[in-house]
């Protein structure tokens, strides 16, 4: 059985109902089991559906389904970690 952690800290702060938004994206995407703490998600599933790659193309299509294109991307951490980071922006003095 595949397990991916995904940290959340940073989408947190748009909100809980993101958070919850995105759970039940992922178990409608992967019918695997979500289990959620105070700060990650963690993807249990078997077969292609757990796969960090399939996870994190599915965490881009949330990301620009609900608009926060702009401000977050998704990156790869170590084995099974994927982040979601908010972007650095510029600001123009």
């Amino acid at each position: 059985m595949a397990e991916i952690k995904i940290n959340t800290l940073e989408l947190k702060k748009e909100g809980e109902d993101v958070i919850k938004e995105l759970v039940e994206f992922l178990k409608e995407k992967t019918k695997a089991e979500i289990e959620t703490t105070t700060d990650s998600l963690t993807v249990k599933g078997e077969g292609k559906t757990a796969s960090k790659t399939y996870v994190r193309v599915l965490l881009r299509k949330f990301i620009y389904k609900v608009e926060l294109k702009d401000y977050f991307r998704v990156i790869g951490g170590k084995e099974n970690l994927l982040i979601i980071k908010e972007k650095k922006t510029v600001e123009e003095e």
